[in-house]
């Protein structure tokens, strides 16, 4: 969906570059929500406005819209919107490059306006997937196994090789010792002992597993479990 109105976006500049007194047609007014609208330039979707630019801008279908115009909404109107929308979820949580770029994608940005928005974010340090990760894994590392934090960081949309450099500069041969110390507590909630059946282990192994932590380590954790682990 964000592909193709890129795409759109892309060959209404186009036009727009190839003749500057052009005049597009206001197609559709389409309801959003009770604040905004969705506006269809030429029969195809181009931006999101409020009611009162409508009005301002004098947007109804059938009516002829100005390069002049078209270009002020898109790169004076939307284009504070979009970083000052950026701001605000920064504000309010921590996120990854990606994932703020797909809740920009969610207000129907268009693309080029969330580049300027990421960027924007960028040059203030408000936005930085180096610090993300690393503030991540230092929180997790005593809670979570090293495959599982990866894997978190990797669905975030983390660089992997950011990622395997940070876990090697935070990690060291000790924290196979913190694992093998987590894996003891889960077996220890899970009433795990070695007098179960191999079905009920297998059912245990496959829950460790999920979480994240390696098998040898798992076996090795059984292997030294006694019923009273703390």
């Amino acid at each position: 969906m964000q592909m193709q109105i890129q795409k759109l976006h892309q060959l209404r500049r186009q036009r727009l570059q190839s003749n500057s007194t052009r005049h597009m047609i206001i197609s559709d007014i389409v309801e959003l929500d009770k604040k905004r609208n969705k506006v269809f330039i030429d029969g195809e979707f181009a931006f999101v406005l409020y009611k009162g630019e409508l009005r301002t801008y004098s947007i109804k279908p059938g009516n002829e819209l100005s390069d002049a115009v078209y270009q002020e909404i898109i790169g004076v109107v939307l284009s504070k919107r979009a970083k000052l929308r950026a701001m605000n979820l920064l504000q309010k949580k921590d996120y990854t490059e990606r994932q703020l770029r797909d809740k920009l994608a969610e207000g129907l940005y268009p693309d080029e306006l969330i580049d300027e928005a990421i960027d924007y974010v960028k040059s203030y340090k408000y936005l930085d997937d180096e610090r993300f990760a690393r503030d991540y894994i230092t929180y997790h590392m005593s809670l979570r196994s090293r495959n599982r934090i990866i894997q978190d960081l990797s669905n975030k949309g983390i660089d992997k090789e950011l990622i395997s450099s940070i876990i090697d500069e935070l990690y060291c041969d000790e924290d196979s010792d913190v694992e093998l110390d987590q894996i003891s507590k889960l077996l220890a909630k899970k009433h795990y002992d070695d007098s179960m059946d191999f079905k009920d282990k297998q059912k245990i192994m496959a829950f460790l597993l999920r979480k994240g932590y390696s098998m040898s380590n798992i076996k090795h954790a059984m292997d030294n479990c006694s019923p009273d682990i703390p």
